[in-house]
């Protein structure tokens, strides 16, 4: 099984070498490689592996190491460089009683470093990567022989997510390919809570001294972002980040007009948002306001540290962006040279006044593959990993990976686990920085994320205030759920969509800027369609319709 996926994976560097595509590449090794038994040579490989264990408890008695390949998250890269020198391993080893050895690429190249890593002829024991993002999709990715099937190593060694599982079937079904493999032990968001995490926010001194209230309709903010611009001296009222998808894809600006960037759900089915009307609406909009100076006139090439400056010197008054990094972070920092200065979360707008927010920011309770942990097919010893992994989803497990070590990371109070000053007062980190070196509550990883986390990260009252608020939507029912294209399907969107999502995102800035006028947007619509968004969306509903048979 390796030794095709090592040719399939050399195939790829020299397409790569080459500059013909990825999907091209799968597509002809695929042609090429004969599968020697495809799943059942990997089922019977991870059965050889494991054995029935039913007295077991941890720490575990090994001496072996489970070699460990995962991006390291930029709020731990601030200041470690291994996960292995953290507080948070520490407490894994001692309370699982395994070792492990934790290898990291280089940040900013994990997908080229990920994509050699596969021509490995021995991968590291575990990978944790976003699988959805593999070429054909996780069912691939246990057809290529990159990872195992779960469902017996479930069965045998891991009683903490299997028991979870049983008791949330919304969720079981979606870590499962339409086969019915399960291929990770994932990340699970534990609450509605945690679901939404980013939303609109202002300056409140500002609009405290301006007489103005927090708006909930467009037109209320282009008067805010008026007077910001007009009376603040603004250079660009509204500035984020806008490079990144997350941020993007829910423009709260787009959601007033029910529009979306991407895929969507819509009476049932899967749509893509950014041919629609709402769109359409949301550009003018959005060109309206970057001609009357409004809006930053940087905002494609914005880096979030430009966005941060800018928010907290006074460049700019309003913003969109995550309730901890961006309002947390942002408020301390300003306080350093304001103490006047505040920020407010503002509700996802609407277009009239008194209407529910239709669109906004959720996520599934797996979102989407973050932080999953797979086992390889390198894996010499699966029992090891496995109990590893499970220990993340046993009630230690829950407490270490969201808390920490009590004394240490938290105490005990009233039953709650309250985190300490040395991770929500530290007077050298940011919160954010500091939870990295303890939990990995705050970013993911394989375990349940609790509710309890986020009520403490988010120490201010504005932070809780903008949870409710940016929650208050009907988004859940626009969401797409984790569905699985299968091999051929996957190959085929990536191609159309990679060429699609590019000429989309060119015309968008175009638009927005003024250099494209909206008169040539049936043009776009057209060119679109040419591309082949209909055959991706024929593509993507049958994945839908395999997804609501699971």
């Amino acid at each position: 099984m390796r030794k095709s996926l090592k040719s399939l994976g050399s195939l790829l560097l020299v397409c790569s070498m080459l500059g013909l595509s990825v999907a091209g590449c799968s597509q002809k090794a695929a042609d090429n490689k004969a599968m020697d038994g495809s799943n059942e040579s990997v089922n019977e490989s991870s059965k050889e592996s494991v054995a029935e264990n039913t007295d077991f408890a941890y720490p575990m008695k090994t001496d072996k190491t489970v070699t460990y390949w995962t991006p390291l998250n930029a709020n731990v890269s601030a200041n470690y460089g291994n996960l292995g020198e953290t507080e948070f391993y520490k407490g894994l080893h001692e309370q699982s009683g395994i070792s492990v050895e934790f290898r990291h690429p280089a940040v900013g190249q994990e997908k080229e470093q990920f994509n050699l890593l596969l021509l490995d002829e021995e991968l590291p024991d575990v990978i944790e990567w976003e699988w959805f993002g593999y070429d054909g999709g996780p069912q691939k990715a246990i057809d290529d022989g990159v990872i195992i099937p779960l469902n017996d190593v479930f069965d045998k060694y891991c009683p903490n997510i299997k028991a979870y599982l049983k008791e949330h079937p919304d969720v079981d079904k979606m870590i499962r390919t339409d086969n019915g493999d399960y291929y990770c032990f994932p990340f699970i968001r534990g609450g509605d809570l945690l679901l939404t995490s980013m939303g609109p926010m202002l300056r409140a001194d500002w609009l405290e001294e301006l007489g103005l209230e927090v708006p909930k309709t467009i037109d209320e903010w282009e008067t805010v972002l008026t007077a910001f611009k007009e009376k603040k001296g603004a250079t660009g009222a509204f500035a984020y980040w806008y490079s990144v998808p997350d941020l993007t894809n829910h423009n709260p600006f787009a959601c007033a007009y029910n529009a979306r960037r991407t895929f969507y759900m819509k009476d049932g089915k899967i749509a893509y948002g950014a041919i629609e009307d709402g769109y359409k609406n949301y550009l003018q909009k959005m060109s309206e306001w970057m001609k009357a100076g409004l809006i930053d006139p940087d905002l494609a090439t914005l880096t979030n540290d430009q966005v941060a400056a800018k928010i907290t010197n006074g460049s700019a008054g309003a913003s969109f962006a995550w309730g901890g990094s961006g309002m947390g972070n942002w408020t301390k920092a300003g306080q350093e040279t304001n103490s006047n200065f505040k920020l407010v979360a503002a509700p996802y707008p609407t277009l009239e006044a008194g209407q529910k927010p239709e669109m906004g920011q959720k996520d599934n309770f797996y979102p989407g593959g973050l932080g999953c942990a797979a086992i390889t097919t390198s894996c010499k010893d699966v029992e090891v990993a496995a109990r590893l992994l499970d220990f993340g989803y046993s009630d230690a497990g829950h407490i270490l990976y969201n808390f920490g070590t009590e004394g240490v990371s938290y105490t005990l109070e009233d039953g709650k686990h309250v985190y300490t000053d040395t991770l929500l007062k530290n007077p050298n980190l940011s919160i954010t920085h500091a939870m990295a070196g303890y939990v990995r509550a705050n970013y993911n990883g394989p375990f349940i994320q609790d509710e309890e986390y986020i009520l403490q990260y988010f120490a201010l009252d504005e932070q809780k205030e903008a949870l409710k608020l940016w929650s208050d939507t009907n988004t859940a029912k626009y969401t797409v759920p984790p569905i699985t294209p299968n091999a051929e399907e996957s190959k085929e969107i990536a191609k159309i969509m990679t060429e699609i999502n590019t000429y989309r995102d060119e015309c968008t800035l175009k638009f927005i800027l003024g250099t494209m006028d909206m008169s040539e947007w049936d043009t776009y619509v057209s060119t679109i369609k040419s591309m082949g968004i209909d055959k991706v969306l024929e593509m993507e509903n049958a994945a839908l319709e395999r997804y609501n048979a699971r």
